[in-house]
Formats: C-alpha cells, structure tokens, sequence
C-alpha cells in the first residue's frame, strides 16, 4: 500500500491525554507530525488511536474453515489483515499454539505459518506478529523452538499447560475425550499415548523452563504466561521471567498478578457477552476491580471495539479509558514505544469511528489506508 500524502483531519474530536478534544492531526510519511498538509473534514467522527491486539486465535477461521479444509495460509492471511482492519485494529499478535496435540498446533504447524506470514509481511494492510503459545510439557522441541524463534523474530511467548485439562478429560469425560480425539483425526486410544508421554515430561519441566526464559529474556522477548488458576502458579511464572498474566481463571490469582505489579490481560468477548464461554470468571468484574490492564480479541476480533462501547455502556469505564484498554494500555504493557497514542513522532494507526453507528469507517496503518468505508470513504474521494 503507497504512503497518503500528508493530510490534516480537521474537525474531528481526537482521543488525547485520557480525553476526547476538539482537535486536528496531521499524519506525514507515516507518522504524526506537523507541517503542511491537505485537509480532510472528519467533523461528526472520533478519532483514535489504531487497537493493538496482543492475543487473537481468530486467524484460524481464515486458514482453515473446517478442520478438514485447509486454505492457502499466504492468502489467508491476506483475509485475516483485511477483518482485523475492519474493525480498527493496526496491530495484531497471532495466537499460535506449540503443543504436545500436535496437527494444527504442532511446531511443524507454528513454522509453516510464520514462513507464511514472513512471505506475506510486506503485502499485509496492518502489523501482524507472531505469539507463540507454548505448552509447558514440550521440553524435547525446544531447541527447535528457539531455532524457529531466531530465525522469525518472535517477540512474544505465552506459557499454557492443558495437561491437567486432557487428564481431567479422560477420567470423567470421555464422550467429549473422543470427540476432541477425533476432531485430530485420531482414536481416543492413540491420543491418550501422546498424553501420557507428555505427563512423563513433569519432573523435568520446571529446570527446562528456567533455561529456556532466560535465554528468551536475553533477547529480548515478551513472556507470560496463559490461565493461571492460583496465586502460586502466577508466582512461579513471575519467578521466571514471564510477567503477563493472560486469562487468570479466579480473582485470587488476578489479584495475585495485581500485588505483584504484572499486567493483567482478559477477553474482549468475555465482556461482550457479559461472562466467560468456558465458565471461568467475568472480565468485567475484574475490570470494576481494577484488575485487568487491557484486553484482547481472543476468539473473536469485532469484539474489541465493542467490549470497549460494552464497558462505556455498562458505566465500568468512560470511553477513553476503555479504548486505552486495547490501545495505549496495550502498547505500554507489551514495550511498544511508537504506537498506541496520538502524539507527534508516533507512528500513524489511527481509526476514525463513526460514534452514531459505532462503525469504524477508515482504518490507518503507518500511514496507509488499511480500510475505509461510508461517508469517510466519500471524503476522501473528494478531498
């Protein structure tokens, strides 16, 4: 996408400093910045900074929209770009699981789509990333982990263990134990092998553990860990270097990441649809507690921008605290310094929302039309 030339939005009431203000900017080359510039009227619009999901699985849908119909991933991602720009998000980090299952969440898996998503970087409207989710119980791929991480610069990793869950599975649910065995295209008896190897790993994978973050912190990378359910196991991954708190299932957890000073990161839909879809604790009530940082779109992307509307509705959050939550908040706590604000020298993701129909109607990114739709797309034409 070629660069807009400079343009000042005029007319508009701009999220700055916590704050909706009657206010103009100019974007230039990419960034905010003063100078000359044409001017576009955005009178009756919001303008705000771009979202910046730290945490979406929604992809999957567009590689493969049946377990047996995978597409593409190159033009997928493409689609993928598309859906996340159509509902103002700039920034996104792929939910991508390591796991011991295998298949789609296999390492082999998590290679193929960052090749494919290092292919397509370049075509791509918005600045889609890479967060690795790892299963705990996969100490033997390691080195091949840290080989692939290298290699695509992989800047974030999430630390899950659903061994427990499986084992739990197996013991008094094996109707749903056979379903989920044979959405792998396994019997439930060759899917309990793999289990039961991966709970063989147990002694060993807190030393491994340990190495492995260490190794990740001296690069620099982004750690946390996924669905801590008690203050003990929230401790532990501080412990080793891995301070995002992602999905805490209780409130004595999320107050145990809160005490600790580690950021707190929930679901978009949670708040949505008003509680959990997996029966764990609600997002908004650890909103109202002031213990949750930012939000991300986990299984669903339009949920972003409506949690934040759900929040201002509901009375939690006034609207441009609740649009920090997946913007300025979100940027801060992952270590992004150029986005997330509407500041000179930041780079220009923008989203202009129409606040009568709630529609994003033109997305930004680094200065360049990721979408545009309605009456924004009627002024520009004009302009």
């Amino acid at each position: 996408m070629p660069l807009l030339p400079p343009l000042r939005l005029t007319g508009g009431r701009v999220l700055r400093d916590g704050a909706l203000v009657a206010d103009a900017i100019t974007i230039s080359d990419g960034v905010i910045s003063d100078g000359p510039a044409r001017d576009i009227d955005v009178s009756g619009y919001l303008v705000l900074p771009g979202i910046i999901d730290l945490h979406g699985d929604g992809f999957e849908r567009h590689l493969s929209p049946r377990p047996s119909a995978p597409f593409d991933k190159r033009r997928a991602l493409s689609s993928v770009a598309a859906e996340l720009a159509v509902n103002g998000v700039t920034t996104a980090w792929l939910a991508q699981s390591w796991s011991w299952e295998g298949g789609f969440r296999s390492g082999d898996a998590t290679c193929a789509l960052l090749d494919a998503l290092q292919q397509a970087r370049a075509e791509l409207s918005v600045d889609m990333r890479l967060q690795i989710r790892l299963e705990t119980h996969v100490i033997d791929e390691h080195a091949v982990l840290r080989d692939a991480m290298t290699r695509y610069g992989v800047d974030y990793v999430v630390f899950n263990n659903h061994l427990p869950e499986a084992l739990d599975m197996v013991a008094h649910k094996p109707l749903r134990f056979a379903q989920w065995a044979a959405q792998q295209g396994r019997a439930p008896e060759e899917l309990m092998v793999i289990i039961h190897k991966a709970q063989e790993q147990d002694a060993d994978v807190p030393a491994a553990l340990a190495i492995l973050a260490r190794q990740m912190a001296a690069e620099g990378v982004q750690m946390g860990s996924h669905d801590d359910a008690t203050a003990e196991t929230r401790a532990y991954f501080r412990g080793i270097g891995a301070r995002i708190c992602e999905f805490p299932t209780t409130v004595v957890a999320a107050q145990a990441a809160r005490d600790a000073g580690d950021p707190i990161l929930m679901g978009a839909p949670n708040v949505v649809r008003g509680g959990s879809q997996s029966g764990n604790i609600a997002a908004e009530d650890l909103v109202r507690a002031d213990l949750c940082n930012g939000l991300v779109s986990d299984y669903y992307y339009p949920a972003l921008k409506q949690s934040v509307f759900a929040l201002t509705d509901r009375g939690a959050r006034d609207f441009p605290a609740a649009w920090a939550m997946v913007s300025e908040q979100a940027a801060a706590l992952i270590g992004l310094q150029d986005r997330g604000r509407l500041a000179d020298g930041q780079r220009a993701d923008v989203v202009v929302l129409n606040p009568h129909t709630r529609r994003v109607e033109m997305t930004l990114s680094a200065g360049r039309v990721a979408y545009l739709s309605g009456g924004m797309a009627q002024r520009m034409v004009a302009a």
